[in-house]
């Protein structure tokens, strides 16, 4: 136990002395060694003057004693060991509650624990501490600092991740020690040698400039002022060789990067909004239902109301730190796009996310000629296998746990070497990007005015990415591990969903008092605070900063790159409401400064001393002009030789390659049902596989109006051709986003264009990125299509020890997003088996087959010289417009694009999720000879399936619109594919090809789940066919149940969602109940707590899903410590229970609180538990739940059912004590099976319902399945006719049995 004699008089004059700051927790002006001598005198020596003060003992009982901290042990019974850092010795009242919340550990009588144990690093408060602390304090546990978990291993040599974990010999009382010291403000002396220090990449243009700023202020920079302003103008921030000068072949090109990428939009500004100016552009969008209470600084009823709405889209890149230490680094980059979408404007909401991976070859199994083209790389940090997997677990984690569904993804891994050059993906992409939405009142940001609150909403400051913008802007391995690591990030997505609800909040009422808001990221307050006072100026108390580690320095503070924070810039009088919002929501928020009027931009510590005091025109004013200076290269590549009698070989390469096989290794742990607005994600068919050409979402429960979102990127392509590789990923995206009707054709489109780039890595590199940029500007004005945001990354080279580097391919990754008319009209790409019909290829290209940057010859090692482009822009948008037109009129059956992969994998694809049926295919009417080329070429094309009975109306479509197309053939009975041309007909067995293009993602499953599961995944997967039953008295329609979808009224029927922080689907579950017909009250933990609300009005309570406190220390513990220890809380809820006409339905997180709580079967003297799925991951699918003959209020009625549902969670294993018969079951997984029972419960039981059916638990999400179009698969006979599905009964039950009750 370490003691600090802390004065007790309040005064601290900054003369004395010395003075203790409590919130520091160190002596300000000295070191100080304390320590009690016996007889009891204490000591304090003055480690920087030469004085010893010696207080006698009558003066100690003068002062109070102020323990700074004990470390406690508990061990769990798993054997791990849980360190708690306390201000004080515990009562047994309170060790025993941590007993309890640790999952009945016992405490360890020892301070000093011997063994060898795995653990996090010391210096970093890990976001799992953050959690456990705060449920901590939500059980009334005050003093509580820091928790974390320690995991015991053999010895020194176990497996760990170095980037995140470090090996503890013991673990004693200094196991959270630094032994560090914040370092004081420098003032630089030596601007060249700290720039090389401290690797912030300024050039001696910019170091030029800093000197005549010094010169101004007559006084030398400090470091905070000179890192920060490294920060804000980094090529990664300000992107300095987009906007700068270009000269080819000695001539200067007469636009920059950026005017060319602008100049789409001021030729075809269509429905843009804003572009170019704020974190998102955005597009006007329809008039929508927003569906919110109508006051959010307290409990209220939720309530619709019509708003004009606008439509984001973003995709942000976070390579270098993903490169570094990938779960993190794809976490943070997936919450700093979500902050991009929360951040236009005023405030807005994102909605769903999107994710691309590209990395060298994982050599996931032996014996893939292609992967053998190069040799294994010393990997600087991680393998490409790990890449994959930790960096697509990290950006899914941090999705599920916001609440943001994943709906459209992509993966490329590519390595090669030709004339001695190598290329890969050493240095990853990863991209992650995403829709939103707005109101138009809310979408450009106001003007700033004197004495407007500056304030931040999230998170605390620790040693985050400082670098992190500077030196992402510079080539991997080119500094010293020390900097790199600053580069590994933090991520707590639950901080960020709090701070998000206290946007939306703002955004969703009636006046909202945001005057600008910034997302904190990139180059930390000094970027993001200084973008909000921009244009007027102001000061930061830096004393009001919240500080998470006390050893940062003042640049630290400044510059760090902490995320799940937000910048807002309010109006004063509006400050009280938003704190009420905030602390109701539990978002940290902190008042940290104001804004004015003096242009000028400072932080102020407590003392006066100002670390950073500039001029603002000063910070920005310099960025001076780049200029890159190159010349024409021409590269030619070898293309790949083949001979026809090895197709069967070819293809099953082909469909190995991860950028083609199956991704359902990366679908099946992401939630894709979350909101309840997702009208279209990856998977499709009765299997469930992942086939979607693209993402859709509604923009509000009416299931109409939506977005479309799609990617595309031809990297392989852009080798050859630059050019041609800019136009390929734009058709990709836009043969990708086809198949949903777009509100206004292309005029409704605009796209992210997003480039990473090898510049100045070797000659010719940076002419062919202006090639490639001037192609894609020049075939977007020429599609009459927009690109109003974008990125881009350009130092895509890793360089190793050795010297040697590996080059990035020039890549460019498009995303699209546009208006949906009608979200229920997407075509699907999975063939109907039906004989009177038709398969017809349309060519968007208008060029021959070619094979370059194919998947086929990158199956054989090449990349080909001679690639497919699109010949005439006009043609391809005709294409484009003629079939949208089908989609409109409903006259496409199925349809798919043709990428990667080629022609036969698109046909291949649209029989997968199918369990019976296949083609016959004759391409006899093909001008192309070559079946290799005709099957494997990625020309840019489309295939569609149409019903005979609309064949002609069809063709007049298309031929009106000039449009050629050519008939491939029909469905069949047997289960194969024929292809036949001229004398020659070849048979591909489809479930064989399946089993092939599954084996990727099982190669990759293998190395994510636990207990076997990804082998039976494999096994199982083409097994469990969805199996659909409804009631015959099922109508599907609204009218059946009552149910007025325009009701804007009260009925007087109330029930109430209640919510914990980290709760994510309280949304679409208040939807549900309103439209049954219940009034509904948004209820917080905080309200209970407090006691602002008791459930005294309400007969229906609902505990909705999602992961309060991030599911640390159990699902649903901490939410269940809220409840149990505190009393107002408590009361509420026994006073709820102890009533005869209240129902309660706890969903997922909901559920595992009923179980946690007891709520089910509280007569039971052994309590059921919810335990890890057995594959000890997150699992998320739409499967089929039967629903066994019971009694209960609310599935009763549907009892004999067999529905479709939306699983989305991590511990949803019910593990009973006892026999089935002791449990009343509601709901089964109709397979016994994983995946089909994805958590391995006992029983396959998916609910369980209270003795007299009244209160309900249940793992998977209902309320995600209320409407046709919101479910994975419905039957085909009923998708367009049922307004509803039968889980709406479920709740319109509830009502019933509440409307009688109240009789």
């Amino acid at each position: 136990m370490h003691n600090i004699a802390q004065d007790t008089y309040p005064e601290r004059s900054e003369e004395s002395l010395f003075h203790y700051d409590g919130e520091k927790r160190f002596f300000s002006f000295f070191y100080l060694l304390i320590f009690f001598s016996s007889p009891p005198i204490l000591y304090i020596f003055a480690a920087k003057a030469k004085i010893s003060i010696i207080f006698a003992p009558e003066e100690v009982v003068n002062r109070k004693i102020v323990n700074i901290s004990m470390i406690l042990f508990f061990r769990t019974p798993s054997k791990s060991v849980i360190a708690v850092e306390c201000d004080h010795a515990l009562a047994q009242a309170d060790s025993d509650k941590l007993c309890w919340l640790f999952g009945e550990a016992t405490p360890e009588s020892e301070d000093n624990l011997k063994g060898h144990f795995v653990g996090p690093r010391r210096e970093m408060i890990t976001p799992w501490s953050t959690n456990a602390v705060e449920i901590t304090q939500n059980m009334g546990l005050n003093g509580i600092t820091r928790i974390e978990e320690y995991f015991p291993v053999k010895d020194e040599n176990a497996d760990r991740d170095p980037m995140l974990q470090r090996m503890y010999k013991g673990l004693d009382q200094n196991v959270f020690t630094t032994n560090r010291q914040p370092e004081p403000i420098v003032h630089i002396a030596d601007l060249e040698a700290y720039n090389e220090k401290e690797g912030l990449a300024l050039s001696k243009e910019e170091m030029d400039y800093l000197k005549k700023v010094e010169k101004d202020l007559g006084r030398p920079l400090t470091d905070s002022e000179v890192f920060g302003f490294a920060q804000i103008n980094s090529e990664h921030c300000r992107h300095k060789i987009f906007g700068g000068t270009f000269i080819i072949d000695g001539v200067e090109q007469e636009s920059s990067l950026f005017q060319m990428i602008k100049k789409t939009t001021q030729e075809n500004p269509n429905k843009i909004i804003s572009a170019y100016k704020d974190n998102v552009a955005f597009a006007e969008g329809p008039v929508i239902e927003q569906f919110a209470p109508a006051d959010h600084s307290k409990p209220d009823f939720f309530q619709v109301k019509d708003i004009k709405s606008v439509i984001s889209l973003k995709a942000e890149t976070h390579n270098f730190p993903t490169t570094v230490e990938p779960f993190n680094g794809a976490s943070t980059g997936t919450g700093g796009e979500i902050r991009d979408r929360m951040g236009g404007g005023k405030g807005s909401w994102p909605i769903a996310g999107t994710a691309v991976y590209m990395t060298s070859y994982p050599r996931t199994d032996e014996g893939r000629p292609w992967e053998e083209i190069l040799p294994v790389r010393q990997w600087l940090y991680q393998t490409p296998e790990q890449i994959l997997i930790k960096a697509s677990n990290g950006a899914s984690d941090f999705g599920n746990k916001f609440g943001q569904p994943l709906i459209c993804g992509s993966v490329l891994t590519f390595e090669h070497k030709e004339n001695d050059e190598v290329y890969g993906y050493d240095k990853v992409i990863m991209l992650a990007g995403g829709i939103g939405y707005g109101t138009q009142r809310d979408c450009l940001k106001g003007a700033p005015e004197a004495g407007n609150k500056v304030v931040v909403i999230g998170g605390d400051n620790y040693r985050i990415g400082l670098g992190g913008g500077s030196v992402s802007s510079v080539d991997t391995g080119r500094y010293s591990s020390g900097i790199e690591l600053n580069a590994v990030q933090r991520a707590n997505a639950e901080m960020q969903k709090r701070a998000y609800n206290v946007v939306r909040a703002l955004c969703e009422e009636d006046t909202n008092p945001v005057v600008s808001i910034h997302d904190h990221g990139s180059a930390g307050h000094v970027n993001c605070l200084s973008e909000l006072v921009e244009e007027c100026g102001g000061v930061i108390d830096m004393s009001k900063l919240p500080i998470g580690d006390k050893t940062l320095s003042a640049k630290e503070i400044i510059a760090n790159e902490s995320q799940e924070r937000m910048g807002l810039l309010i109006e004063e009088e509006a400050i009280e409401h938003v704190r009420k919002v905030a602390e109701r929501e539990r978002a940290p928020m902190y008042v940290v400064g104001e804004t004015t009027g003096d242009h000028r931009f400072a932080f102020q510590q407590a003392d006066g001393v100002r670390p950073f005091d500039l001029a603002v025109e000063q910070m920005f004013g310099s960025s001076p002009k780049t200029y890159m200076v190159d010349k024409t290269v021409e590269r030619h590549y070898e293309m790949p030789k083949y001979e026809l009698s090895k197709l069967h070989e070819y293809l099953t390469n082909v469909l190995q390659l991860e950028a083609v096989a199956c991704k359902d290794w990366l679908t099946n742990k992401v939630d894709r049902s979350v909101t309840g607005k997702i009208a279209r994600q990856q998977c499709q068919g009765e299997l469930q596989l992942p086939l979607s050409d693209c993402g859709v979402v509604a923009l509000d429960y009416r299931g109409e109006k939506g977005i479309a979102t799609s990617l595309g990127h031809a990297p392989q392509a852009a080798l050859a051709d630059p050019a041609a590789g800019s136009v390929l990923s734009v058709s990709e995206a836009l043969t990708n986003l086809v198949w949903a009707p777009l509100a206004e054709g292309l005029d409704s489109v605009s796209l992210s264009a997003n480039w990473m780039w090898p510049c100045r890595s070797q000659e010719g590199e940076d002419a062919r990125l202006y090639t490639a940029v001037k192609a894609l500007s020049d075939f977007c004005c020429a599609l009459q299509i927009n690109v109003p945001t974008g990125k881009d990354s350009l130092s895509m080279t890793q360089k190793y020890p050795d010297g040697s580097k590996v080059i990035a391919p020039g890549t460019v990754i498009v995303s699209a997003g546009g208006e949906v008319s009608d979200v229920k009209k997407v075509v699907s790409p999975v063939l109907v088996n039906n004989e009177k019909t038709t398969l017809y290829h349309i060519d968007f290209s208008f060029d021959s087959l070619k094979l370059g940057g194919s998947a086929f010859a990158q199956s054989l090692g090449k990349v080909g010289d001679e690639v497919p482009c699109v010949q005439d822009a006009e043609y391809f948008r005709d294409a484009f417009l003629a079939v949208q037109e089908l989609v409109n009129k409903g006259l496409i059956l199925a349809g798919h694009d043709i990428s990667a992969g080629g022609l036969i994998t698109t046909l291949l694809e649209m029989c997968f999720a199918n369990v019976e049926g296949g083609l016959e295919i004759n391409l006899d009417k093909m001008k192309e000879q070559d079946l290799i080329k005709i099957l494997f070429a990625e020309n840019p094309g489309i295939v569609i399936q149409v019903n005979d009975k609309h064949k002609e109306e069809v063709k007049k479509i298309l031929e009106d619109a000039g449009v050629g197309y050519i008939k491939l053939g029909k469905p069949t009975d047997e289960r194969h594919i024929l292809v036949s041309k001229g004398d020659a007909t070849y048979q591909f067995g489809i479930d064989y090809m399946r089993d092939v293009w599954y084996s990727t993602s099982y190669l990759l499953d293998r190395k994510q789940s636990m207990n076997g599961c990804a082998k039976k995944r494999f096994e199982n997967y083409k097994m469990q066919p969805l199996d659909l039953v409804f009631m015959p008295d099922f109508k599907g329609k609204f009218s059946q149940y009552g149910i007025d979808p325009n009701r804007r009224t009260p009925t007087g029927i109330r029930a109430a969602i209640i919510r914990e922080k980290g709760t994510n689907g309280e949304r679409e579950m208040a939807y549900s109940l309103y439209l049954a017909g219940f009034d509904v009250k948004d209820v917080t933990m905080t309200d209970l707590i407090s006691g602002r609300e008791t459930l005294e009005d309400v007969n229906m309570v609902v505990y909705c899903g999602g992961f309060s406190n991030s599911d640390v220390l159990g699902s649903a513990k901490g939410w269940a410590g809220a409840f149990l220890f505190n009393p107002k809380a408590k009361e509420a809820l026994d006073k709820f229970y102890a009533r005869e006409d209240t129902l309660s339905l706890g969903v997922c997180n909901g559920c595992q609180l009923m179980m946690e709580l007891n709520l089910i079967n509280p007569e039971h003297k052994k309590q059921g538990k919810m335990l890890h799925n057995d594959s000890h991951k997150f699992e998320s699918t739409f499967i089929g739940l039967t629903i066994p003959t019971n009694r209960s209020v609310m599935f009763g009625s549907l009892s004999g059912s067999k529905l479709g549902i939306w699983v989305a969670h991590g511990e949803g294993k019910f593990a009973l004590p006892y026999e089935e018969d002791k449990y009343n079951v509601v709901a089964k997984f109709t397979y016994d099976e994983y995946p089909a029972n994805p958590n391995g419960s006992d029983y396959s039981v998916a609910a369980l319902a209270s003795a007299d059916g009244r209160h309900l638990a249940i793992m998977p999400h209902l309320e995600r399945a209320i409407f046709p179009w919101q479910n994975g698969y419905y039957p085909a006979d009923r998708l367009h006719s049922d307004q509803v599905t039968p889980w709406i009964e479920a709740f319109v039950n509830a009502r019933k049995w509440v409307e009688d009750k109240k009789k």
